[in-house]
């Protein structure tokens, strides 16, 4: 056993940035708790260095349970980085707030879970992660105490603890038919175990990390905490988890799974075209833009899905799926800085946007022009790719779907895009700095990224 907590380095600075936070801000004074930020900020951007240092190294086991290896890399950075623009977008928000260190905390520790739900290749590890990346978010998405905000709270909850005890149901399941909780001692012991047993545990731990991706039928939640929660929260909620969620689906299906079991492909195919398809039905007539990109949240989780269903049959599934999520990552983020930086919800809020403040505006034009797919965008290398894993896969059906879906997309994202266009009626807005600044590195990086895609497929 490899047993060098080297190993984990990433993730040892993520925990002890948060512990740092956590007990300084027990003796900072009001005003002074912006330091915290500062600690947790640092401890992303050393865990960005170390993963970076670490992607260049030979694939390993580390403790039995945790694969160092591509997918692990890329959950890494993706949620590092991600989580080091979400603690940007809350420091203004939260600046002089009574609880501002433990909001900072909360949104590293769940990171932190996020990052072991990405990397575990254990079923106990597993389920110990998700506890570890939801219960810190309950409490973020309530952390305003206002209305709205203690309903996403409890919806979030209720929800969360219902399908995570599904999941813990098909995690015992396996556990005892497959012989063990290691996926490698699961793929080989699952072969000879009973089919109805199998498919009984693998929809019922599939309920679990559904819900973690917002994707049908644990998607319930997402509309109601995008909105509900506050703005910064909101966008850590259908960005961070989700990285590590799909990055746990797809070792499941390539790993601890043998071939076709439970019918993984299919089910996991039929799961993704409804998922896509109620995500972007649902966002047709949203006005409020929170919900709006709820709903787009769900619609991309679909598509995501795709490259899990084929894990297993065709080589384009894994970094079809490494590529998109780290895409849809700092896509969905820039999205929300806008939102935050404007501190508008509806869609009438944004008529003359690119007047008034032409940064911003092409941000969120960047923005969302990604999530449709348009070169030279992240997405639409990632949907490229994703398209392609498909085909490869045997599943033209689905591309077809995916395809339709995408056309679609098109409209209510114009919806949005088209009033930023128009003239002002008032004095133009004064976007918030921070949030500003957050939004257009987040779309500076999505149109590298998109351009620079040959050369980072290369090095994965």
């Amino acid at each position: 056993m490899n047993e060098n907590p080297a190993d984990l380095a990433p993730e040892l600075c993520v925990l002890l940035a948060a512990v740092l936070g956590l007990v300084s801000g027990l003796f900072l004074p009001r005003r002074g708790q912006w330091r915290v930020a500062l600690i947790c900020a640092a401890g992303l951007v050393a865990g960005l260095a170390v993963a970076g240092v670490d992607a260049s190294r030979p694939d390993l086991m580390a403790f039995d349970a945790f694969d160092v290896d591509p997918i692990t890399h890329v959950t890494r950075i993706a949620v590092l980085g991600s989580t080091l623009l979400v603690i940007a977008l809350a420091a203004g928000r939260m600046r002089g707030h009574p609880r501002e260190s433990e909001h900072y905390v909360l949104i590293m520790f769940s990171a932190l879970g996020t990052m072991v739900l990405g990397a575990s290749s254990d079923l106990l590890v597993l389920v110990a992660a998700y506890l570890l990346a939801s219960i810190p978010a309950y409490a973020l998405a309530g952390f305003g105490k206002d209305a709205p905000g203690t309903e996403a709270a409890l919806k979030y909850y209720l929800m969360g603890a219902l399908l995570g005890v599904v999941m813990l149901g098909g995690v015992t399941l396996l556990s005892g038919v497959g012989r063990g909780t290691a996926y490698p001692v699961l793929r080989e012991g699952l072969a000879d175990a009973p089919r109805a047993a199998v498919a009984a545990g693998v929809v019922a731990l599939l309920a679990g990390l559904l819900f973690k991706a917002g994707a049908v039928p644990g998607h319930f939640w997402v509309p109601d905490v995008t909105e509900g929660a506050p703005p910064a929260v909101a966008a850590f909620v259908t960005t961070v988890p989700k990285i590590g969620a799909f990055a746990a689906l797809y070792r499941i299906g390539a790993d601890a799974l043998p071939p076709d079991a439970a019918g993984w492909p299919a089910l996991v195919a039929v799961i993704a075209a409804a998922t896509m398809t109620l995500g972007n039905l649902a966002a047709f007539g949203q006005d409020n833009v929170r919900r709006l990109l709820a709903y787009s949240t769900v619609s991309q989780a679909g598509y995501l899905l795709i490259p899990v269903a084929m894990a297993g049959r065709t080589d384009l599934a894994q970094p079809a799926l490494l590529f998109y999520v780290a895409a849809y990552a700092v896509t969905n983020a820039g999205a929300f800085a806008v939102v935050l930086a404007t501190g508008r919800d509806d869609l009438a809020g944004y008529t003359g946007l690119l007047r008034g403040s032409p940064l911003v505006g092409l941000s969120l034009v960047v923005c969302l022009l990604g999530f449709i797919g348009t070169p030279p965008t992240a997405v639409f290398v990632g949907k490229v790719l994703m398209f392609g894993a498909a085909l490869d896969g045997g599943y033209a059906w689905l591309a077809v779907v995916a395809a339709v879906n995408t056309v679609a997309s098109v409209f209510y994202y114009l919806r949005w895009i088209v009033p930023m266009f128009g003239r002002l009626d008032g004095p133009p807005p004064r976007p918030a700095r921070g949030a500003s600044a957050v939004a257009v590195v987040a779309a500076a990086f999505s149109v590298a990224l998109g351009a620079g895609s040959g050369i980072a497929l290369a090095a994965s």
